[in-house]
């Protein structure tokens, strides 16, 4: 009788062990494709970030030239 029921107690750990190992690895493949997500909306915001520094100083020098074209032209008058 203690074989059999040691033998359901040992059956029922493996299988509960054996789930909850398959819900980690699914919950892990999760964690890895919202970590590679991230890094690509990372990378994304970068490049994101490298264009309006570029089109904030290319609007920055031409505010400098405009300024520059009206000063000559008040000056001139």
């Amino acid at each position: 009788m203690g074989v059999i029921v040691g033998s359901i107690i040992s059956w029922w750990i493996y299988n509960r062990q054996k789930r909850t190992s398959e819900q980690q690895d699914i919950i892990l493949a999760r964690i890895e494709k919202l970590e590679e997500n991230h890094s690509e909306i990372l990378k994304k915001l970068a490049d994101f970030d490298d264009k309006h520094e570029s089109s904030f100083d290319a609007i920055q020098e031409l505010d400098k030239k405009i300024d520059a074209l009206l000063k000559r032209d008040n000056d001139s008058k």
